[in-house]
Formats: structure tokens, sequence, C-alpha cells
């Protein structure tokens, strides 16, 4: 069978991917890093050429909440409505969507909100279609929520935020399990259907067990204030304007609050029995990559902060306190007068130009590349300029490497998926 995953790298996507393809299905996987973005899908032709000689649609795409690279209404709701209305165009007629547990309860965020308006565009449709519902996920590969809980089981002490309601937690594999039991086309259609584990547990209950399962002894729980909680959310939203997507954010404010609950008769009843979390902790031991990785989870966003104020302050400096320090190492070195005034003010500008660079998400990369560049640049021209600097201690030319490496360290842990 030809399946068409939209959203194929996301958490859920990219697993799914793996698996159907390795039973055989030929598998097209359709993401905003490839080949469609369905912020662009504005009617059912977009979707037309995507979808040739496809029988099945699996649409995993989401987004927490609109930012400058998202939009929840075209995501969750206009986008896919086309994509619906191209696949009964085409007579695709298995069309699995994922929606968010809960939706049909409460909708207190234009996630959720948009998230009902996809699932009632569906079911208006003449299509064989499925809705699913899943708890928070977790498997081996972790992104969004599942990985931020993996980064606060590597802290000393659990942050609990406050106002957080109970999790179902589901297993990856049982959501995949599920997707291939509806791919059938002889297994009834038209249902909803929640994606729930058989325990329930508050966050930091959650956040205990995955720190149980990088084998770390038991850290004490500490209940954030309400006003240290809501900062960090929003300084999360602040970030996300960067075009970075931190999980805490308000919409999972709000979204907390109602928690991730529902109904295990619904996956019992076709038959699927999933299992719970100590249950998936027992059979996959967590390797050093998975506790390295829960280590550098919060580290990272420190790495790209430290380094890009880091260009910033010196592009700053340069042309404020550090004018006549630069003139000075210039001068000494040979160049002087206005030849000198344009080189610290081009040098400068470079500086400051990496430093907005690394802090935007999308030019990130590409201001880690011209920052190693002119690092070393600088090293070059400093050696030859002034070469005593390599004597002293405290001076440029040995601080330099350090601030290198941690370039290389951002770039080593820069994707998230």
């Amino acid at each position: 069978m030809k399946i068409a995953v939209i959203g194929g790298t996301g958490l859920i996507g990219s697993t799914l991917v793996a698996h159907l393809s390795s039973r055989g299905h030929s598998v097209v996987s359709m993401s905003r890093s490839g080949n469609v973005d369905i912020s662009k899908a504005t009617s059912p032709a977009y979707w037309l050429p995507h979808l040739a000689g496809v029988e099945a649609v699996v649409n995993c795409a989401g987004v927490l909440q609109d930012s400058p690279g998202d939009s929840t209404s075209m995501v969750h709701h206009h986008g896919i409505a086309n994509l619906f209305a191209a696949c009964e165009q085409l007579q695709i007629r298995r069309v699995i969507h994922f929606s968010a547990i809960g939706v049909d309860r409460e909708t207190p965020s234009e996630f959720s909100r948009s998230k009902l308006a996809g699932d009632k565009a569906l079911m208006e449709r003449d299509l064989d279609w499925v809705i699913l519902r899943p708890a928070v996920v977790i498997g081996r590969p972790a992104y969004g929520a599942s990985a931020l809980m993996r980064g606060l089981a590597a802290l000393p002490a659990i942050p609990v935020m406050p106002n957080t309601g109970q999790l179902q937690i589901v297993l990856l594999e049982d959501v995949v399990r599920t997707v291939e039991h509806f791919l059938d086309p002889a297994t009834p259609a038209r249902q909803v259907v929640e994606l729930v584990g058989p325990q329930r547990y508050s966050f930091g209950e959650v956040v205990a067990l995955i720190r149980r399962w990088c084998r770390w002894p038991p850290a004490r729980e500490i209940r954030l204030p309400q006003f240290a909680s809501s900062l960090m959310y929003k300084l999360g939203d602040m970030i996300s304007y960067l075009g970075w997507r931190p999980p805490v954010r308000s919409t999972a404010e709000r979204e907390m609050v109602r928690g991730a609950v529902g109904n295990l008769e619904d996956m019992q009843r076709l038959g699927l029995q999933p299992k719970s979390l100590p249950e998936f902790f027992a059979a996959e031991p967590a390797s050093v990559q998975e506790r390295w990785f829960a280590g550098m989870y919060l580290v990272k966003p420190a790495i790209f902060i430290v380094l890009s104020l880091f260009w910033l302050s010196t592009a700053f400096v340069s042309l404020g306190p550090g004018w006549g320090y630069g003139m000075g190492l210039m001068g000494e070195g040979g160049v002087e007068g206005t030849a000198a005034a344009l080189t610290v003010i081009a040098g400068a500008l470079a500086d400051l130009v990496i430093g907005l660079a690394i802090a935007y998400r999308p030019t990130s990369r590409y201001g880690l590349y011209a920052a190693i560049a002119i690092s070393f640049a600088y090293a070059i021209i400093g050696t030859i300029l002034v070469p005593r600097l390599w004597a002293d201690p405290l001076g440029p030319m040995l601080k330099i490497w350090p601030i290198i490496v941690l370039h290389f360290a951002a770039l080593a842990v820069l994707e998230d998926r």
C-alpha cells in the first residue's frame, strides 16, 4: 500500500514512516523540512500533486501554538481541511488523523480549538476516516513534552509546575500499533479513538519514573510558585518569536491544567492492550546516549543564549569601552588612522550580525558557521599583527579556543528531530 504520512519528521510521524516501510509499504513522508508546507495549503489543489497514487493518508502534523513560522489554524484546521477535500476528490478513502485528547470536552487554548475544528472538518467528508486522540506520548525517541520530562529528570531536584492535571501516558509503540490496525481497509472506520495508557500519573511522578529509568537516585520535588511558572511560560513565548519551539509556552500552561487522561476502553475494544510506563522502562533500559540527552537538554538553550550574548556584547564593547583597546592593537600591528577605525567597526558589525543570527533559529546554523570562521580569522590576523598576545594568559588568543569548541558543541545539538 502507498501511504502518505503528513508530519513525517515528528515524534509519531518518523516512527510510523520507519515502521510502515519495514512492513513493505511504500511510504511518502511529507514535512515542512521536505516538500510540504501546510501553511501554504490554501486550497485542495495544493495537495493533489503530492497525493498522486496514494492509497491512504496518515496526518500527524501539529504545532503547539502560533509563532512566526507556525499557524495552528492552518496546520490543525484550514490546511488539513483542504487535505481532506483533496483525498475525497482523489477517492483516497482511508484517512487517519491525529488530534489531541480531551478536545471534545474542553478547549482552553487555540491549540485545542483548532484541533477540534480539524476533527469536525474530517467528519463532514465522505471518507473512511479515523480520528486518534493520544495523551502524552513517550517512546525511545523524544521531542516536545517527552523531551522536557527527560531534561527535568536529569536535575538534582524535580521542579513541578502548579495546577498540572494528571497524565495517562501512552507508549509510542502502542500508537503505531493502532495506526497499523486502522490501515487495514477491512477495519471499520468513521470512529474516534482515545489513545491512553493503563495508569494515571502526576507530572512529577512521570519525571521520577524517567529518573529511575536513567538509573539516577531519587530526587525531591520542588513545587514552583505561580509567579515563577508564569514567568517561564512567558519566556517560552518570547523565545518562540525567534523561531525556536520550547515546550514550555502559554498554550502548555493552559493545556496542562486540564491534563491528558481518557478512556482506556477505546483501545481495549480494538483488542489492543497498551503497556504501562513501568513495563516499557523495564523492557527498554536507558542507554548512555539517552542519559546524555537528558543531561544536555537544559544545557542546550544555555549554550545558545551564552553564544548569542557573547557576540552581541563583543560588538557593543568594540564600539564602546573597548574602542581604544582595539585601535591600540591595530596601531601596534601597523594599521592606523581610518583603516584601523574601519577595521574595528567592520569587526564589530560582523560580531553583531553573528550574535543575531545565532539567536534566530532559522539562521542559527549559519551564524555558528560564521562564528567559527571569523574566530579562526581573528586568530590568524592577530597572530600576524600582534603575536605577543599568545603570551598573555588572559588575552584573546587563548580565550578564543574554548569559544570555538562551544560553537561546535552547539552545532552538534542544534537539531531537535
